[in-house]
């Protein structure tokens, strides 16, 4: 008989607040940190204590457990192009500074500097790569004050009417959920960089979102209307257009296209709609 394959992934439940968790986790070293847990946007306003526990101080026992494991663990950290704030130039491009408005964003914002600190005392090898807007994620609730984004598909592959918080001319940067792992998974085997990286995004009017959802989706564009809320436009609907010089040069790339975009987000919801059948 075939001798069974090796196991290459232990899985590890606990908190990451917790330092037995953190132990249990770096017991064997560790060559890779992909850094994803996080209090989000909506969440962390409601509860700033329970973000900083999350974001700021679980987040820097993490970088100080792969530290302290001796490896210089290459450490991908998944910030957000919320540090950007709401008040955005004509262009947003690699120049542009930090100026979070949301407890979520500053906190990205910080943990960024404190991973570059420590790449430059040679403890970690730390990349922070700003992700934008991703769809589709689940249904559940996620805390996120961008959680309409995914809405969207899952109200017109179900049917079902949705007020959006922002205009038919808003103007969101994008990214499907498959393309910001490849993402991730690349930022691997790039140089060594201390600075945060924009990543690629497709910029993309609401309108013409919504038109394609429902192209692919069979249903009907006019399921969606439109309520807007001026702080969740501020945040969310007034994306100018973006260059990314550095991470184009990396070989980071986005969807594409928005039907391609749109493709992959409704293929990966029918894929974890199919897992969870089999779940059950």
């Amino acid at each position: 008989m075939p001798s069974a394959p090796p196991r290459y992934v232990t899985p590890i439940e606990g908190d990451i607040r917790d330092p037995a968790c953190l132990r249990a986790a770096f017991a064997r070293g560790c060559d890779v940190v992909i850094h994803l847990a996080t209090i989000p946007g909506g969440a962390a306003e409601q509860d700033p204590a329970l973000a900083k526990a999350v974001n700021i101080d679980a987040t820097m026992a993490l970088v100080e457990a792969a530290a302290a494991a001796g490896m210089r663990s290459r450490f991908i950290f998944a910030s957000s192009i919320a540090v950007l704030g709401e008040t955005l130039p004509a262009q947003v491009d690699d120049s542009t500074p930090a100026a979070p408005t949301m407890v979520y964003g500053a906190h990205k914002a910080m943990m960024e500097q404190w991973i570059a600190t420590m790449t430059r005392r040679g403890a970690v090898d730390g990349v922070s790569l700003r992700l934008p807007g991703l769809v589709a994620r689940p249904a559940l609730s996620s805390g996120m004050k961008s959680a309409f984004l995914s809405a969207l598909f899952h109200a017109l592959r179900a049917e079902r009417r949705l007020a959006l918080p922002v205009g038919p001319d808003a103007t969101v940067w994008l990214m499907s959920g498959g393309a910001a792992a490849r993402a991730l998974v690349h930022a691997l085997t790039i140089p060594s960089c201390v600075d945060a990286i924009a990543l690629p995004a497709l910029r993309i009017r609401m309108r013409d979102l919504i038109a394609e959802v429902a192209r692919q989706s069979d249903a009907d564009a006019h399921l969606v209307s439109f309520a807007p809320d001026a702080a969740i436009e501020a945040a969310f609907g007034r994306c100018p257009p973006l260059a990314t010089k550095t991470a184009d040069a990396l070989g980071f790339t986005h969807d594409g296209s928005l039907k391609e975009l749109v493709a992959a987000a409704l293929a990966a919801l029918d894929e974890r709609e199919d897992h969870e059948a089999g779940d059950t």
